[in-house]
């Protein structure tokens, strides 16, 4: 009982190991160099944030940026209404589109509806055309392969537990528990691997865009943000918030209600 245990352990071990290495594969040919001169050396706060925490980070951006100039209201409740109709760019329209014509929504679901707005796609466009963000595919195929990685490593923990479980003490539980080691060192290892090897392609950014960014969030010379394109305008003394907003997060917010507005989830609004 416990051989065809180890060989479902061994098939979840090769079959998920491989399927990793084909996705480092395919995203290491991927070209990540954009053509000379195309390259931006500096970011707007939307390009950051997309680089930083991908749409959504886009989004608690645009919402945050027009909440301070009183263009929309968000309360602590997790609700997003609008004030100003009039969105400044296409990401700042885009997102009182997703907000709806009731003029009123919960920032979980705006979040989701302005992820897939044509606006979010084409900044996530430019700066794949750019070599600063993953490619979308790369980044879905590395990700679901990392997962499946890990599901096999508990899928063989639960089968070695159940084959030791089933053999009788005489029968040497030690050795049955030895043979499940090796799928799960093989699985274990391949994380570890890809920890390193590939875990830049299962973020936003591409490695340069994140050396971009890793220059931005350390404060060096040349490299400060950009206002957004599009007639957003400089965000004068709430520079540095948003800056900090679009490279950390909603963490980086002092504002304990305004952290509560962005961290917000669906199940609060069902309760």
């Amino acid at each position: 009982m416990w051989v065809i245990l180890l060989l479902v352990a061994w098939a979840a071990a090769f079959l998920t190991c491989g399927r990793l290495c084909l996705a480092a594969a395919a995203a290491g040919q991927a070209p990540e160099r954009a053509p000379d001169g195309a390259r931006p050396q500096t970011l707007t706060l939307y390009e950051a944030a997309f680089l930083a925490g991908g749409p959504h980070r886009v989004t608690d951006l645009a919402l945050v940026t027009m909440g301070r100039q009183h263009r929309l209201l968000l309360a602590h409740t997790g609700w997003a209404t609008v004030v100003d109709p009039v969105g400044r760019d296409e990401l700042e329209r885009s997102v009182i589109t997703a907000i709806g014509p009731e003029g009123q929504s919960p920032v979980p679901a705006v979040r989701t509806a302005h992820a897939a707005a044509d606006a979010v796609r084409a900044l996530a466009d430019r700066l794949t055309a750019a070599g600063l963000a993953v490619p979308a595919p790369a980044r879905t195929h590395m990700s679901a392969a990392v997962r499946q990685v890990r599901a096999a490593c508990l899928l063989i923990v639960v089968t070695g537990a159940t084959a030791v479980l089933l053999t009788p003490p005489e029968a040497h539980q030690g050795q049955v528990a030895a043979w499940f080691s090796l799928p799960l060192l093989l699985t274990g290892a391949c994380l570890a691997i890809a920890r390193i090897e590939v875990h830049p392609y299962t973020s936003w950014a591409s490695p340069a865009g994140q050396e971009l960014l890793g220059r931005i969030s350390t404060g060096l010379p040349g490299r400060r943000l950009r206002a957004p394109r599009g007639g957003a305008g400089d965000p004068g003394d709430d520079a540095g918030l948003l800056t900090a907003l679009a490279i950390r997060g909603r963490r980086a917010l002092a504002d304990p209600e305004l952290r509560s507005a962005l961290s917000a989830t669906l199940r609060d609004h069902r309760c």
